[in-house]
């Protein structure tokens, strides 16, 4: 018998077979609040034999993992979408190759450095026979045409975050906004990962954008980050004393065309409409000031804290209200995905989008990662290093 050490993982080769070994994060039972579903979460070896490898997909040695609002709200049964139980969370990761199906046909090689480019088809925001597979690992399996080689422009950590937020800023704006060249966008959220990303795509295609968050040195990093033509013409820190319409009425702006909403909350909703243009566009993404609204498996909805937007403001605006959930649409409908995936490689290689990263943690702080999620301590985007 043959041993290699890599830190704690350990490959075995025996009589021409083999098997992985190492560490799993993982969720046996689905808990009432993100707080309690973090103190929930455990660590656990993890054995993986040839045989359990399909044919058809690409062992991946992780290296990053990002660290999701969406992993928080999952295993607290309050997303709309959970994974069977147990699972290990982490929708996107990056990592090397370690073991390739025996069916897999490309140009992928044992080493290589690669990304999961695809969090609909693969992970716990999947509908399928991965969707227990998260990145919380020493090691994950993803179908073959999930797994991409990392550019060489990216290190592990950003492309370890490159997918989930862009393709949830690109169906937003993009697909379901249908936002152009030399419109006004409206970014609550913007020091988010979602939001941060939304703010290089508007700025990639020549829109400008008004950034909205609750730290003025937050705000001031995100305006960094616009990498085209489009500008920041206004940053609205919203726990200040102005009123959202006052102060868009103080930058000289008529209106904004859209609005990218990932936080939600009733005021801040009522404000947004009355800062629109007629016949702007509302577009939903997250509602992360009201986070047990969504419901799920856990302890069910909390209606009584949804959004509720004004229908005379809606009237009265002409205003479309559009919900843009990125990954059920594209299981109902996987043709919208291909032209969405090559925008945001193309944008990558024009340097127009560059994934920005606040906060990086071993493994074994995976508590302290998560709660820095939750606690919005985390500008862009949070990774987890998942090998010593």
């Amino acid at each position: 018998m043959h041993r290699l050490y890599l830190g704690r993982t350990k490959l075995v080769l025996q009589s021409k077979r083999c098997f992985f070994e190492g560490r799993k994060i993982t969720v046996e039972k689905l808990s009432t609040d993100p707080i309690e579903g973090v103190n929930n979460l455990k660590i656990v070896p993890q054995i993986i034999q040839e045989s359990d490898v399909p044919d058809e997909a690409i062992l991946v040695k992780v290296g990053s993992c990002g660290v999701h609002w969406v992993d928080l709200l999952m295993f607290a049964g309050q997303y709309q979408q959970a994974p069977p139980i147990p699972y290990t969370p982490g929708m996107e990761y990056s990592g090397t190759v370690a073991y390739i199906g025996k069916g897999v046909q490309g140009d992928l090689s044992v080493g290589e450095d690669v990304y999961v480019s695809d969090i609909v088809n693969t992970g716990p925001r999947s509908y399928g026979k991965y969707a227990p597979w998260g990145g919380m690992a020493t090691f994950s399996l993803a179908p073959a045409y999930t797994v991409k080689k990392l550019p060489s422009t990216l290190s592990l950590d950003e492309g370890a975050v490159l997918n989930g937020a862009f393709e949830t800023s690109y169906h937003g704006l993009i697909h379901c906004g249908e936002l152009k060249k030399g419109e006004t966008a409206l970014v609550h959220g913007a020091t988010g990962a979602s939001g941060m990303a939304a703010v290089q795509i508007a700025s990639a295609i020549g829109a400008n954008v008004i950034i909205s968050g609750g730290s003025d040195e937050k705000l001031n990093l995100v305006e960094q980050q616009c990498l085209g033509t489009g500008k920041v013409v206004g940053k609205f820190n919203y726990r200040g004393e102005q009123r959202l319409s006052s102060y868009v009425k103080s930058l000289g702006i008529k209106g904004v065309d859209l609005v990218f909403d990932t936080v939600g909350g009733t005021e801040l909703s009522r404000e947004s409409l009355r800062v629109m243009k007629f016949g702007g566009r509302y577009c939903v993404i997250g509602w992360t000031s009201t986070p047990l609204a969504g419901g799920g498996r856990g302890a069910g909805a909390d209606h009584s804290s949804a959004n509720l937007l004004p229908t005379n403001l809606i009237m009265m605006k002409g205003a479309k209200v559009i919900g843009c959930p990125v990954a059920i649409h594209t299981n109902l409908d996987p043709t919208i995905k291909p032209q969405r995936m090559k925008a945001i490689d193309s944008w990558l290689e024009a340097g127009l989008i560059k994934p920005f990263v606040s906060h990086t943690f071993p493994l074994e702080q995976y508590r302290e990662a998560l709660m820095a999620k939750w606690e919005r301590k985390v500008t862009g985007s949070c990774i987890l290093r998942c090998q010593e």
